[in-house]
């Protein structure tokens, strides 16, 4: 594990964007560069940074651990659903098959928090009872856990725009995905997710809530993009979680916060710590975003190579700097 000085030395270092000739044509998500060419795509995890759909800044190492970690749980999950990988040449790198991606992303959730606008807490506390078209009891608190994971599918923005909660109903009854792919869709993400759930609960952790990101090779449904990753996901570490039923600390008094927690909660080993950053500055996602401090970016990039070291029971080793280089090495041929 860097420390903290070494983390924030690392700063400069960090990959914004690639420009590599020969390798296809080129497109930009908010992390990721990909070259596409013969049926395979390329995928460059950048250590760019988005949240409120948008890109906030970079953090050292953080495409390394996107682009580790999501290979190691593709090795995990292979018997649950198939993949896209092909190959993993450098660090920052995939190589996969090139997939017809599904216009829907699948969000699974095990507790009932957040704290975006469109969080299943934030509607819950506004007197939602059906978010997604899903009935939710009264009485539930802020991170209780649901009786079962649930589904709660959004739309797939373009750049610069928002996703869009969907219903089952609507993904059907508007043709998105059949009724008999969206059945498969659904058996597959859940089994994933409680997958998940297990693999974290040995490292201490809780897989609180994920997305998957699914599309068809061959007509086959394929998990592509990346997953359970401290972006795609939340981790609470489990130790730091409150009774079920407590909404805060004034419900239980002798209550100890955790370190670098906000106001009590969970101590989160994700992206979510930014996020609550940002909530604490006022900004969730309108005008102008304030710029992170240095301090603040290495502690999210420790955060994430916890999260990697904890789970995968490794010591996460940085790849060799500057990484465009080095990318652009192991790419040749």
């Amino acid at each position: 594990m860097l420390t903290h000085q070494q983390l924030l030395e690392a700063i400069p270092n960090c990959l914004d964007t690639t420009d590599f000739t020969g390798l296809g044509e080129k497109y930009e998500g908010k992390v990721r560069d990909v070259y596409v060419q013969n049926g395979r795509r390329i995928l460059i995890t950048t250590d760019r940074v988005s949240a409120f759909d948008r890109v906030l800044g970079l953090i050292p190492y953080k495409g390394q651990v996107l682009n580790q970690l999501s290979t190691w749980w593709f090795e995990q999950t292979a018997d649950l659903a198939r993949n896209h990988v092909i190959s993993v040449p450098d660090p920052n790198v995939t190589i996969a098959y090139e997939a017809q991606p599904l216009p829907v992303e699948i969000v699974v959730r095990g507790y009932i928090t957040g704290v975006t606008k469109t969080s299943l807490w934030y509607l819950y506390e506004q007197g939602e009872r059906r978010p997604y078209g899903i009935q939710l009891p009264d009485g539930l608190h802020k991170n209780d856990p649901l009786p079962e994971p649930i589904i709660t599918p959004t739309t797939k923005a373009e750049k610069g725009g928002h996703d869009e909660r969907l219903t089952e109903a609507e993904i059907l009854e508007q043709g998105l995905i059949s009724a008999d792919l969206w059945e498969e869709v659904r058996e597959t993400a859940v089994s994933l997710f409680k997958r998940g759930q297990e693999i974290a609960s040995k490292a201490g952790l809780i897989l609180v809530d994920t997305k998957y990101e699914m599309g068809l090779v061959n007509g086959r449904l394929t998990l592509i993009d990346e997953i359970h990753t401290p972006d795609s996901s939340r981790y609470w570490l489990a130790k730091t979680v409150r009774p079920q039923g407590f909404s805060n600390d004034a419900d239980h008094p002798s209550k100890t916060k955790p370190l670098g927690s906000f106001s009590g909660e969970p101590e989160n080993y994700d992206k979510e710590f930014m996020r609550k950053w940002y909530a604490a500055q006022g900004y969730r996602g309108d005008g102008t975003p304030p710029t992170m401090p240095p301090d603040l970016i290495a502690q999210i990039a420790a955060r994430y190579m916890t999260t990697f070291e904890k789970l995968t029971g490794t010591v996460f080793t940085p790849g060799q700097q500057p990484a465009a280089e080095r990318i652009k090495e192991n790419l040749k041929g």
